[in-house]
């Protein structure tokens, strides 16, 4: 890592002295603004979310920069995992906003006949956004779309792990809001608690599992709504009917893209023991196809880099444990501590009790194991947290509904990977250690809203159940719930 590099971690390692009063000055701004806002209109939504949109397009060349600065991040995956997203986000929220703030008619039922009713969406208020340094930008300005287009205000709080992409963001949103709308407070864990103390009326935080623990407990002590985007073992099940060179080139990408450093990054993969060694070929083919040989990939320019020193070492652990009980590489392997660098490695033979079996990897190392009997697989799957993602490969549908229907999980596809969430018509959420709460489109609008239920009450008789309880009230209340409830 370069000295300027540490520099400017070190910068937002701890938080200025005055950022408790500077959080508190701009939630006062924001909690005022938020009141204004409830009465904003689509056109002036849709004009905000246009600014970010255009600024994101303007300082295109400056976000390349910065995630290689940060990781190592090659341009092209930049534009795909960083850019295009935030973009396709922006135009789904431009085109539909204003369908979406639309009051929602409901049916009357025949209890309430005499009444009309409807659900509005309000915004909820001063929204919090914590957001990881894998996907900094995209995850930092994907969510604030939504919120934009609920109408609320934010206040962003983008990882310190990755401070190039972090100065930029602030000062995009510097150029393009007001800091009474939308705000960027940097820094590390002091920062977090400070912003974590206020009363904040929705948070949405994209992480770990553990530490999304610890926001939904802070934000337990005000009552907050969450939305909570985590993580976990994401399992891939490769089937024997499966197009195994379709399955290879889907699952290499999806694990070593990005270093692997990617919440729905299969992180199990399970293949039926008659096509295990196919597919693994097909592995090692697909992985020269994408970065030439693997003994000289620490030289390819589109191979990222682990974020920092202690992940690499954290994963690096994981492969010596894994190898020290056993385990075989049957790829790759390489790694230079002073490059943070560790090439595409596949496992085999991995005892169950070995660490990598245990946590999520966020790295490229792709532990492969072996099955005969489906039930086998759903049972181990089952035995663990719910997953974020499962992918399933197979030509035998019974098999795919099989896996599915005996599973549980955030989001799921087959014979492809990754692709739920790149899709705007799916919501995109996890499961109980996953994840709560849905993101993308409608899904993320309604996130940020409130779902306020109205009545009105046009010609009802339900007065004439109101006391005192005569007989006659008596049995209208009996013949109402016989006949009508």
């Amino acid at each position: 890592m370069s000295t300027a590099v540490q520099d400017i971690r070190d910068r937002f390692a701890q938080a200025p002295d005055n950022q408790a009063t500077e959080i508190e000055r701009v939630f006062a701004l924001q909690q005022k603004r938020a009141l204004t806002l409830r009465t904003s209109t689509a056109a002036e939504r849709i004009a905000k979310i246009k600014r970010l949109k255009q600024a994101l397009l303007d300082r295109t060349e400056e976000i390349h920069e910065a995630c290689y600065k940060d990781f190592r991040k090659p341009p092209a995956e930049v534009d795909m995992t960083e850019i295009m997203p935030v973009v396709m986000e922006a135009n789904d929220a431009i085109r539909h906003t204003k369908r979406w703030m639309k009051p929602m008619k409901v049916p009357t039922t025949l209890a309430m006949l005499g009444t009309k009713a409807h659900v509005r969406y309000e915004p909820k208020g001063v929204s919090l956004i914590v957001s990881p340094w894998n996907y900094p930008v995209n995850l930092t300005f994907s969510p604030l779309v939504s919120a934009l287009a609920a109408g609320n205000t934010a206040i962003l709080k983008p990882s310190e792990m990755t401070p190039h992409c972090s100065q930029l963001m602030e000062d995009m949103v510097r150029e393009v809001f007001d800091e009474s709308e939308i705000a960027v407070f940097q820094g590390a864990v002091e920062t977090s608690q400070n912003l974590l103390d206020k009363p904040f009326d929705h948070i949405f935080f994209t992480g770990s599992p553990a530490v999304g623990k610890i926001i939904m407990g802070a934000a337990a002590k005000h009552l907050t709504s969450v939305t909570l985007e985590l993580g976990g073992k994401s399992p891939v099940i490769v089937d024997k009917s499966a197009d195994l060179d379709k399955a290879a080139r889907a699952v290499a990408w999806g694990k070593f893209f990005n270093n692997g450093q990617t919440c729905i990054a299969p992180d199990l993969t399970y293949v039926h023991a008659d096509v295990k060694d196919e597919f693994v070929e097909a592995i090692k083919q697909r992985l020269e196809t994408m970065y030439g040989s693997l003994e000289s990939i620490e030289s390819n320019a589109d191979y990222a880099r682990i974020v920092n020193n202690k992940h690499y070492k954290r994963i690096k652990h994981l492969l010596d444990d894994a190898q020290s009980r056993g385990a075989k590489v049957l790829a790759g392997g390489q790694h230079d501590d002073a490059q943070d660098f560790l090439a595409p490695t596949l496992l085999t033979d991995i005892e169950p009790d070995a660490e990598i079996m245990q946590e999520e990897i966020f790295g490229p190392l792709m532990p492969i194991m072996t099955f005969k009997d489906t039930r086998e697989v759903i049972d181990d799957i089952n035995s663990r947290p719910k997953p974020l993602a499962l992918y399933v490969f197979g030509k035998d549908n019974a098999f795919v509904d099989r896996v599915i229907g005996g599973t549980s999980a955030g989001g799921t596809a087959i014979n492809t990977v990754m692709m739920q969430y790149l899709h705007g018509n799916l919501p995109f959420g996890g499961v109980n250690n996953s994840g709560i709460g849905m993101a993308h489109g409608h899904w993320g609008f309604k996130s940020f809203s409130h779902e306020r239920g109205i009545v009105r009450d046009r010609f009802s008789s339900t007065h004439l159940m109101h006391p005192p309880y005569t007989p006659f009230t008596r049995k209208l209340i009996n013949w109402t719930i016989k006949y009508f409830v």
